[in-house]
């Protein structure tokens, strides 16, 4: 499997669990847990924030972030939407590289003032593991609720996408 082919099935996948986690997230009481639901909004605004902050990196544009979360929460609609379009600009971008620019080292610089330097390909999957990261405290904060956090599983997104998967194997001759 190429570069190109695991990163595109990696951001299809967060793109597949974005839209899991907000449906459910859409069923927390705002009056009866207003204190977790606002916890977990700034959990999944973050998750954002830096995916944004990352984009602007990986297209050499000015993100416009002073830091890693913003300063007031959007509504959870304001951000499913948002969340939503980032995921499809990460799928495109992944879509069209070339694959020899995922090698690529960039430099940049922090929210906090310190200098790095990445490849695209890092960039990409430190964009994946942050978010999946921080959709875990978002799904237990969803099961202290008694709501079941949708199961955010690679595994579970590749059978529902490609359910010939789930046939069996047959024995190589």
């Amino acid at each position: 499997m190429s570069t190109s082919t695991l990163l595109l099935s990696l951001f299809k996948y967060k793109a597949w669990a974005n839209e899991e986690l907000y449906a459910e997230m859409a069923k927390v009481d705002a009056a009866a847990h207003e204190a977790e639901r606002h916890t977990a909004i700034r959990i999944l605004n973050h998750i954002h924030v830096v995916d944004r902050i990352f984009a602007g990196h990986l297209s050499g544009t000015p993100h416009g972030f002073t830091a890693t979360n913003t300063p007031q929460t959007p509504t959870l609609e304001e951000l499913r939407l948002s969340v939503a379009a980032t995921d499809q600009w990460y799928v495109a971008y992944v879509q069209s590289l070339a694959p020899e620019l995922f090698e690529q080292k960039l430099s940049f610089v922090f929210t906090d003032g310190q200098n790095a330097t990445m490849s695209r390909e890092e960039m990409l999957v430190h964009v994946n593991t942050h978010g999946a990261y921080h959709r875990g405290a978002v799904g237990r904060i969803l099961a202290q609720l008694g709501i079941a956090p949708p199961r955010d599983l690679l595994t579970r997104h590749l059978h529902i996408v490609e359910p010939e998967r789930r046939q069996p194997v047959t024995a190589m001759a």
